[in-house]
Parts: C-alpha cells; sequence; structure tokens
C-alpha cells in the first residue's frame, strides 16, 4: 500500500495532468494548426470540446465512483485520458484532435471528482482541508506545465510531444492507483440515479451556488487580465506570463496554512474567505492601470482563491459520503459551465468597458457567496459536516 505523502503526490500530480492538457491548447495551437493545415480558431474549437466534455461527464458519469469506488474510477479515467492524449499525439487531422480531446473532457469529467473523493477517503481525521489543499496544488502545476512548458516543447521539438508526454504522464499515475490498496469507502446503496437529483441533497445547493459565481468570476477575469497588461498597458507577452507565475505562486504558498481550517471549520471561515476573494477583485479594479500593483494582487489572488476551492471542495466532499462522487461530479461540471459562462459574459464588457470593469463586476458577483456563508453559518440545519472543526 502506498504512504498518505505518496498517494498525495499522485493525486496531485493527476490534477496537474487535467489542467495541464486544458491550459497547453491555447499555447500550442498555432504550432497545431499549421502543422495540420487548419487556423488557429479553428484548432481552439479542441479546448472546447475538452471543456464541455468535462462538464458533461461529471454530470453523466460521476455517479460511477459512487457504485464502483474511487481507485477503479480514477484508474479507470486516468487511462482513458491517457488513450485520448494519445490520440491527440498521432492525429493526422484538426477533426481529430477535436473528437480525442471531446472524449478526453468526458474521462476528466470522472477524473477530477474521483481525485478530490480520494483525498477525502485517504486523509486522516482532522487533517481533510491539509490533504485536500496539498493535491490542489496540482493547479498551479499545471500553469507551469500547460503554459510555460507546453511552449517550449512545441518551438524546440514539437507539438506532438506535448501530447506524448502527458499520455504517459497518465498511464504511469493510472498504473500506480491500480497497484495501490484502494481506500475504504463509503458506498452508495443504490446510487442517484439522476446525477441532478444531488442538488436536492441538504446544503449542496447553496454551496454549488458558491462555486458557481467564485469560478465565473475567476475564469471570466483571469482570461483578459493578459491583454489588459499587454494592450492597455503596452507591456510584452512575457509580463503576463509573470502574471500567471505570481498567481500560481501565491496559491501554492497558500497551501501552508491549510490547516486553519482544519482548525477553525469550513463554515466559520467561508465567509471570511470569499470576502478576501471579494476584496482582492475591488483593489484590482482600483489599481488595474498598475503592473507592480497587478503583481502584488495576483499573487494574494491565488492565495485566497486556493483557499476558497479548499473551502468548496471540501464542504461539498464532507457533506454526504455514501455520495461524494456524484455531488463532486456536480461540483466540476459548475466549475466547467462556469468557465464558459465567464468567458462569454465578461468579454463583451472588456471590449467595451475595460479591465477595471471587469474586476468591478466580479466584485459585485461576490458579494453573494459572502451573504450565502454568513447565511450557512446562521443556519444549524445544514448537515454538522459544515461544521466539523468548529
Amino acid at each position: 500500500m502506498l504512504s498518505l505523502r505518496a498517494t498525495t503526490i499522485i493525486l496531485t500530480a493527476s490534477v496537474g495532468i487535467i489542467g495541464a492538457n486544458s491550459l497547453a491548447l491555447g499555447p500550442i495551437a498555432p504550432s497545431i494548426a499549421a502543422d495540420l493545415g487548419g487556423s488557429t480558431s479553428t484548432t481552439l474549437y479542441a479546448a472546447g470540446g475538452y471543456g464541455l466534455g468535462t462538464a458533461l461527464g461529471a454530470l453523466t458519469l460521476s455517479p460511477l465512483i459512487d457504485r464502483i469506488g474511487v481507485q477503479r474510477a480514477l484508474f479507470g479515467a486516468l487511462i482513458a485520458l491517457a488513450s485520448c492524449f494519445t490520440a491527440s499525439a498521432v492525429t493526422p487531422g484538426i477533426s481529430g484532435l477535436i473528437i480525442a480531446q471531446s472524449l478526453a473532457g468526458l474521462a476528466a469529467g470522472i477524473g477530477l471528482p474521483a481525485i478530490y473523493a480520494y483525498a477525502a477517503e485517504i486523509a486522516p481525521k482532522g487533517q481533510e482541508s491539509k490533504i485536500l489543499g496539498r493535491v490542489l496544488v496540482g493547479w498551479t502545476l499545471s500553469l507551469v506545465a500547460g503554459v510555460s512548458l507546453s511552449s517550449l516543447l512545441a518551438d524546440l521539438i514539437h507539438w506532438r510531444l506535448v501530447f506524448g508526454l502527458l499520455s504517459i504522464l497518465a498511464l504511469l499515475c493510472g498504473l500506480i492507483v491500480f497497484l495501490s490498496r484502494p481506500p475504504k469507502s463509503e458506498r452508495s446503496d443504490i446510487g442517484l440515479q439522476f446525477p441532478l437529483r444531488a442538488f436536492g441533497l441538504p446544503g449542496v445547493p447553496a454551496l454549488l451556488t458558491i462555486c458557481f459565481f467564485f469560478m465565473v468570476t475567476f475564469y471570466g477575469t483571469y482570461a483578459f487580465i493578459g491583454d489588459h497588461i499587454h494592450h492597455t498597458l503596452n507591456l510584452p507577452l512575457r509580463a503576463g506570463g509573470l502574471i500567471a507565475i505570481t498567481y500560481g505562486t501565491g496559491f501554492a504558498l497558500a497551501s501552508l496554512g491549510d490547516s486553519l481550517i482544519d482548525r477553525h471549520g469550513t463554515r466559520s471561515l467561508m465567509p471570511w474567505v470569499m470576502g478576501m476573494v471579494t476584496l482582492t477583485y475591488a483593489l484590482m479594479a482600483g489599481f488595474s492601470g498598475s503592473f507592480a500593483a497587478l503583481l502584488i494582487l495576483t499573487a494574494l489572488w491565488g492565495a485566497a482563491n486556493h483557499f476558497g476551492l479548499n473551502l468548496v471542495v471540501g464542504s461539498l466532499s464532507a457533506l454526504h459520503p455514501s455520495k461524494r462522487g456524484i455531488v463532486l461530479g456536480l461540483n466540476s461540471a459548475v466549475t466547467y459551465l462556469a468557465a464558459s459562462a465567464g468567458a462569454f459574459a465578461f468579454g463583451p464588457l472588456y471590449e467595451t468597458q475595460g479591465f477595471a470593469m471587469l474586476c468591478g463586476l466580479a466584485t459585485v458577483l461576490m458579494v453573494l457567496p459572502v451573504l450565502i456563508g454568513f447565511a450557512l453559518r446562521l443556519r444549524p440545519s445544514i448537515p454538522s459536516a459544515l461544521n466539523s472543526a468548529d
């Protein structure tokens, strides 16, 4: 049986693989288009297919996690991802890439909630947020590998190597998961026949509402900060890379404080962390014209978002252990739908009003998660898992 540390590393790497694939497509799309004889915009349909596939997979396949257990669900997802990445690496045309990436999205849709559920099941009592926080650092790894490393490999060698390496890593993680001893799971007796019925479980609607607004503001703002720095502040493209580094650094370093969540409880901290995210957007709106200020604020943004993501995922995971897979599947579906909604809703506003107005809108939208967070503190009817450490 793998040690707790080794299992955590594998789960962190698995998150990094899933995130890196989605982030890698943007930087290497021009290389793919030139090689396969298509346009960059058409090539990016593969990224859209991956996102929509993930949302669909999370909605339809996540019940399998509760029925077959997290180990088998994660193993199957990683092997499926490895197969789809291999297909992406050898595809002769853009249409094949779009199909392969859409199928990879389906696998990621069950893989992400399985990873989060796995982390909850292996965590020692009282260390759930600490272990989950370490797993969430995989998103920082995906920023580095998905943006920086993928561009470097595509420029120096070939874009196909990016998908080839992702395939090998997914296969290795899958095999390690297969050879490890499965954690003890609370299986659902009959399972939920329709995933959307999980919205009726106590506490789930409130937390998914927080998740949606938390994610829609992040994706809607982060998608345009690079363009703002390049075209509005007239700085080189590499300046946008520094923003990604500071955000990722803040996100990763915040994991050192995850034990505070275990100590004080998710319900106590939820409104204050969401308030910290709200304040960050307000400050970014006020200092959007200063690159130095944005560098500092994006580090704070990353730290606040780390705690916010930990609180949302950790709370959902603890609510109904026997239905953990399907509840976390809804979380993944809401996340990827929010990503699409953020790009569509914030884009026109950015084009007409600029980045400061985007941050102002994000500030207003985040007021609702803060209010819901305070409401959860005042409602003892919500399951006690939200307040386990209080």
